[in-house]
Order: structure tokens, then C-alpha cells, then sequence
């Protein structure tokens, strides 16, 4: 497991733009590994965004499709979940996520990224919240 935390989040107006990031304290170097984001609003269960694995293979939910982007670069601030033209649904507080190692095998892209159950370490949470 790996100790992850989360940044970015804040206040925004319907139809802006906010970018969070997630480091990992002791940096995040598996070869072979699946990355993502998580959301839960209030009375909600946790719900997958979006998720990246180490073949290139993106999954996105239906409702953030074409308005966020997941993007993975080095070791230490390694996660980045760039959200456009954002909708007052998207409130919520926001997770990374990761799981890796030397043999891990991700699972094909579509719904099994976006279980939290494939995933072994969280970060705490930011929350973003959009005004209408």
C-alpha cells in the first residue's frame, strides 16, 4: 500500500474548470499498475470517475465522459484529474487511488477500473463543490 493525498479541490461556479492532483509520500514507481479517481457525495456511495492503467488504458463514468481527463506523470505528483465545463452534480469529495507491483495485471478497460474493490490505497479526500 501507499500513502496518498489529494489536492485541488475547491469552489467553482457551474461551467469552470478545477485540477486536482495526487501524490504519494514515498513516490509511486510500479511498472505495472492501475490509477484513478473516485467521488461520493453526501448519502452516496463512492463512485469510480475515472481510471488509468499502466497499458495506456483510460475508463471514464458515463456522466464526466469528454469533460474530465485522467493523466498519470512521474513518481511523486503522479496523478492529475483535469475537470471541464464542471456541473453542479459533480459535488462531491473527491479520492484518488491506486494498486500496483511487478506482476499486477490490470484489468480490462469498462466498468472493473471503476471499483473501489481494485483498489489497495486511497488518499483522503478533497472536496470540490460547484455553484449553479
Amino acid at each position: 500500500q501507499v500513502e496518498l493525498a489529494e489536492s485541488g479541490g475547491g469552489s467553482v461556479q457551474a461551467g469552470g474548470s478545477l485540477r486536482l492532483s495526487c501524490s504519494a509520500s514515498e513516490g509511486f514507481s510500479h511498472r505495472r499498475y492501475l490509477v484513478g479517481w473516485f467521488r461520493q457525495a453526501p448519502g452516496e456511495e463512492r463512485e469510480g470517475v475515472a481510471a488509468l492503467d499502466s497499458d495506456g488504458r483510460t475508463s471514464y463514468a458515463k456522466s464526466v465522459k469528454g469533460r474530465f481527463t485522467i493523466s498519470k506523470q512521474g513518481t511523486k505528483n503522479f496523478l492529475t484529474l483535469q475537470m471541464d465545463n464542471l456541473r453542479p452534480e459533480d459535488t462531491a469529495m473527491y479520492y484518488c487511488a491506486a494498486v500496483g507491483g511487478p506482476i499486477y495485471l490490470p484489468p480490462p478497460p469498462g466498468r472493473a477500473p471503476l471499483q473501489p474493490n481494485e483498489y489497495n490505497s486511497w488518499g483522503q479526500g478533497t472536496q470540490v463543490t460547484v455553484s449553479s
